[in-house]
């Protein structure tokens, strides 16, 4: 069965997880690990090195399968459709892809080649003159126009990174899933990321956005909801306000720590 030719079902649900868990090599690495994510939703996940985050985006993007529990991707269960249709519909970025990239591609060709999910020169296959313009606009998204001819191996981590949304978003997903985009990134990349981060998510037209992070100061300031992840299981999920909080925080990071809001941005430090 075809996720292109069956209607989708008449609900708000993205990412749908029940009791999910996963052993890989005799470790447990998620466990019993329920997760809802609804359409235009913007969630952050949050634990530290070896929670299970990674893992968590896997299986949610249909990569890995779990040893135990249900998964829905857009509605349509594991095992009743074809996931290679519903992964066209999933926008990934993270250090796997980028290392699968051509470094003397121009920055509009690596957006562009995101159509077909590709991963060489854009000549292989055939592009429209309207996908280089909706190319041009998803660099437009991430504030990256302006690197559209710039090839792709001369480009700074952040605007690496800015390009490797854009192309993410070149097919148009209805979810998009973004593995620590902010890892390596010095403050002021990082937080030129952020705010396209924030224009994105403050777009009523885009997709449902999932990113994993270690840190609270790299939660964008347009995200609503937040899952704690710590040993490959939930610690909290729900509201960002609710869940970003000095206890829970404590629990996940195994170490107390304070925290502070100002605006819509977080802060946490340990008070010692």
């Amino acid at each position: 069965m075809s996720a292109d030719s069956t209607p989708l079902p008449d609900n708000h649900e993205v990412i749908d997880l029940q009791g999910i868990t996963v052993i890989r090599d005799g470790r447990r690495l998620l466990s019993q690990v329920d997760w809802h994510v609804d359409r235009h939703e913007r969630w952050v996940v949050l634990g530290p090195n070896g929670a299970g985050k990674t893992t968590l985006l896997q299986v949610a993007s249909s990569y890995l399968g779990p040893t135990s529990g249900r998964v829905r991707l857009l509605g349509f269960e594991y095992g009743r459709v074809d996931v290679r249709e519903l992964r066209r519909r999933v926008g990934y970025a993270g250090a796997g892809p980028q290392e699968l990239l051509e470094p003397r591609l121009r920055a509009i060709e690596i957006v562009v080649t995101g159509k077909y999910a590709s991963f060489v020169d854009p000549r292989w296959n055939e592009y429209t003159e309207r996908d280089w313009e909706y190319g041009a606009q998803q660099l437009g998204r991430l504030n990256a126009r302006a690197l559209a001819d710039r090839r792709f191996g001369t480009l700074s981590a952040g605007e690496k990174q800015r390009v490797l949304i854009a192309r993410s978003l070149m097919a148009d997903p209805e979810l998009l899933l973004l593995d620590e985009a902010t890892t390596g990134l010095d403050l002021g990349a990082r937080e030129e990321l952020l705010v396209s981060l924030t224009t994105l998510a403050r777009d009523p037209a885009g997709p449902a956005m999932v990113l994993v992070t270690h840190h609270v100061e790299e939660i964008p300031a347009a995200f609503d909801r937040a899952l704690l992840l710590a040993s490959g299981g939930v610690v909290a999920t729900g509201p960002i306000a609710q869940i970003i909080t000095a206890e829970r925080l404590s629990a996940t990071f195994g170490i107390r720590l304070a925290v502070r809001r100002s605006g819509r941005r977080w802060s946490a430090w340990s008070p010692h």
